[in-house]
This record gives structure tokens, C-alpha cells and sequence, in this order.
């Protein structure tokens, strides 16, 4: 039995949107649950990853990117991520190092987080000269006393394993949290419909992906091992369902194969997954619709 003792503790994520907080929770865990694209505002939910070792257990808190909220489910997305700035053993402040110093949201995260505040520089592999990196830390430590401040990128891994590393040494003692097999408290259905939902970011553009949510009907595994999904994409209007259809059904078709096999490999088998799109109006604005979701 080893000396060391069992180490454990929550970790949020926080930042602007499109900083990439989701693609560095994904890279830290090895396997995608949350949904990712390149346009801004892409997560709704908090969202915990579980990384488990024989040695501690990290609960990371993925968190919606902050951002002028103007309609009911964005100022549900922000509130969410302003609760996880509390009630946390440390908080990582994602920055996009390719982008100016946000002065003003720098220090209003720092003066209401509950926890040591480490600052950690994304996307560096973007940044040229790399000169250009330790001017933009010294610009950082003039606002705040981080007790880390660490360059990463998480779409390539450089430097993420150090900064988990870091995350270890300083989480308190204590057991585990959640069982230690499982990467997400969140169900499978759940994450299943986050994936089908970041195909639609992807495929689609302009208002169009904003305006979409995904529901899964039906989960089901039959007796030859392979998983049956029926899902449902909500859309705001009957010009944004065409749309997601596509001609002849094109688009549908495209973000069910693409979602489909992202799926299978989470869940490890054959999956059959069933898509149809409804019109739901102003269903971003209706707040029994919000809270079916999970958005309130």
C-alpha cells in the first residue's frame, strides 16, 4: 500500500467563448464529450469530466464561455458558468493567446472566484514570434498575483500533461468523488445528443446552429449488441428545418453519419442512429423549455 495519500478535488474551466476550454477538457480526459466547433458559445451546459489514477481523482467543471447574454438561454449559459467560479478546491482561467489582453474580465473573474486562480495561455502554437508570449504574461501578471500561469495548446497536447501534473500536486487530500471508472457523472444519452449538436455547429452556419437543440427519445441496446438512438433536432423556424434536412435529406444524412461514428466510439459498439428536426418557436425564449432541456 502506498505512502502517498489519495488526493481529490473540483477544477473549473472558465473563459470567453472560443478560447477552447472544451477542446482542453477533451484532450486532459482522451476521448470527446463535449461538443466542440469553431464558432463561439458552442457549450451550454456545465459539464464535470472525471480523470481518475491510482493516485487522485480531478473533477473538472467545463463551463459555457461568458459573454453578453440578450436572450433567456444565453443568460441561462452565463449564470451557469458564473456558479463555478465557487465551491471549488482551484479554477483555471482559459485566455486565447492569440487575442488582446480583456482586462476588465480578467479581474472580475479573479475578484469573485472562490479559489486560487491559475491562468493558463491557449492556442500558443498560433503565436508568432514566440517573443510575443512573454510579453503577453507580463501584461497578465500586472493584473493578478497567479500562483501559475501555464502556456498550453490544447488542440496539439503541448504542455497539457504538465499542466495536469500541476493540478495533482495542489488538489487537496480526500477520496474519491465519483466512481473511478467513469469519465462523466452526465448519461450517455446526454453526451450522445452534445455530439449530434456539434455536428449541426459544424455543418450548418450563421443563426441557424444557435437556434438548434438536440433531444434523444430513445436509447436502446438490442440483443446483437447494437445500440438504437432516436433523436430529435429542434429548430426556432420552418426555414432553419429545411435547412438542417438539406436536399433530399443531404444535410440530415450528413450530420447523422458524422455524429454516428463519434458515438460508436464512445460507446465502443455498432450504433443505429435515428434523427427527425421539429419546429419549436422561440423555444430559446420559453422557459419550460429551458428547464426540460436542462438550460434553467
Amino acid at each position: 500500500m502506498s505512502d502517498v495519500a489519495y488526493k481529490s478535488g473540483f477544477v473549473s474551466i472558465i473563459g470567453r467563448p472560443n478560447v477552447g476550454k472544451s477542446t482542453l477538457l477533451n484532450r486532459i480526459l482522451g476521448e470527446k464529450i463535449v461538443a466542440v466547433s469553431d464558432k463561439p458559445q458552442t457549450t451550454r451546459n456545465v459539464i464535470r469530466g472525471i480523470l481518475s489514477d491510482e493516485g487522485s481523482q480531478i473533477v473538472f467543471v467545463d463551463t459555457p464561455g461568458i459573454h453578453s447574454a440578450r436572450n433567456r438561454i444565453n443568460k441561462a449559459m452565463v449564470d451557469a458558468a458564473m456558479t463555478a467560479v465557487t465551491g471549488i478546491d482551484l479554477l483555471l482561467l482559459v485566455v486565447d493567446a492569440t487575442q488582446r489582453i480583456d482586462e476588465p474580465f480578467v479581474k472580475d473573474i479573479c475578484t469573485r472566484a472562490g479559489a486560487p486562480v491559475w491562468l493558463v495561455l491557449n492556442k500558443i502554437d498560433q503565436v508568432e514570434p514566440k517573443e510575443k508570449l512573454f510579453s503577453l504574461i507580463e501584461g497578465y501578471t500586472r493584473l493578478h498575483a497567479f500562483p501559475e500561469i501555464i502556456p498550453i495548446s490544447a488542440q496539439s497536447g503541448s504542455n497539457v500533461e504538465r499542466l495536469v501534473g500541476l493540478v495533482r500536486e495542489r488538489l487537496p487530500e480526500g477520496e474519491a468523488l465519483f466512481p473511478e471508472d467513469i469519465l462523466t457523472d452526465l448519461p450517455e444519452k446526454f453526451i450522445c445528443a452534445e455530439l449530434i449538436r456539434e455536428k449541426v455547429f459544424r455543418l450548418t452556419t450563421k443563426e441557424i446552429p444557435y437556434g438548434t437543440a438536440v433531444v434523444v427519445e430513445a436509447f436502446q441496446e438490442r440483443e446483437n449488441g447494437v445500440v438504437a438512438i432516436t433523436a430529435t433536432i429542434m429548430v426556432e423556424r420552418d426555414t432553419h428545418k429545411g435547412i438542417i434536412i438539406g436536399k433530399r435529406g443531404s444535410m440530415l444524412k450528413k450530420i447523422g453519419e458524422q455524429a454516428r461514428r463519434d458515438i460508436e466510439r464512445l460507446l465502443g459498439t455498432r450504433v443505429f442512429l435515428e434523427l427527425f428536426v421539429q419546429v419549436q418557436e422561440r423555444w430559446t425564449e420559453r422557459t419550460a423549455m429551458l428547464r426540460e432541456l436542462g438550460y434553467e
